[in-house]
């Protein structure tokens, strides 16, 4: 496999892309990124089923395994999630083309982003990863709310491994989820579960390519924020120096 890899050929049934689990973890995580132009065609349900089963592995919080996932494939529901997050992309999206009109980079980001609220209801599978349990927001420390999410996204970034091993595309996204309440009655979700993040899956249109970030020397500081003395230094591949490519989630 290399890191400009196209989504596999033919078969595309769990049977034939499993054995790609098998990519190196290294490999999987330095080449993960969000891929939101996905083609229709069907994917398999046993494939979507395994990417959340190994993200049933991760930590919960006091091992609480409170996680819930639902799996849309229903056009009508897509539809209505995509109405959504156009609603909130005319905001956001607008907002940021005006933040970024300087900045190349960021905006093939938004073009990327644009594309998929465009065509959310041609993605093949969403899953809606929700928490079960009540969360109180008053009076409670910040803490509160850090430990609550910290229950789900462990398990959706084990499904997004998961996804890029075997050659899917995926994103963490959240705008279509703006209203909750409008979440919960479109999916029938109680009141005890909350929506938290959704994960567009599809075969990509594209390449698979490496990542760029900011050297780990910047960003990481000892004992005191502002202490750097690792500034400038990268430890893996020699091109990890490389200007980073700037990343949106919506």
């Amino acid at each position: 496999m290399t890191t400009n890899e196209r989504a596999p050929e033919g078969d595309r049934t769990y049977g034939a892309v499993a054995a790609r689990l098998e990519m190196p973890l290294v490999e999987a995580m330095e080449t993960q990124r969000a891929v939101r132009k996905v083609l229709p065609d069907p994917v398999d349900d046993d494939i979507v089923l395994r990417c959340i089963e190994l993200g049933l592995k991760a930590p919960t919080g006091s091992n609480g395994q409170n996680w819930q996932f639902v799996v849309v494939k229903d056009r009508e529901l897509l539809a209505t999630f995509a109405q959504r997050y156009r609603q909130a992309w005319r905001l956001y999206g607008g907002l940021g083309e005006r933040v970024v009109k300087d900045d190349p980079a960021m905006q093939r980001v938004l073009g990327a982003v644009a594309w998929q609220v465009e065509h959310f209801e041609e993605i093949p599978v969403v899953v809606v990863a929700c928490l079960e349990g009540v969360q109180r927001f008053a009076p409670v420390p910040a803490l509160a709310a850090s430990s609550h999410y910290g229950s789900i996204y462990p398990s959706v970034q084990n499904l997004l491994l998961a996804a890029r091993a075997m050659g899917l595309g995926a994103s963490l996204i959240t705008l279509p989820l703006w209203s909750v309440t409008l979440s919960r009655r479109t999916l029938g979700l109680p009141m005890t579960v909350q929506p938290v993040c959704m994960v567009p899956l599809g075969w990509p249109r594209g390449r698979y390519g490496p990542t760029t970030r900011k050297p780990v020397g910047d960003v990481v500081h000892l004992d005191r924020f502002g202490t750097r003395p690792w500034r400038g230094r990268s430890i893996g591949r020699p091109d990890d120096d490389r200007s980073p490519e700037p990343e949106v989630r919506a």
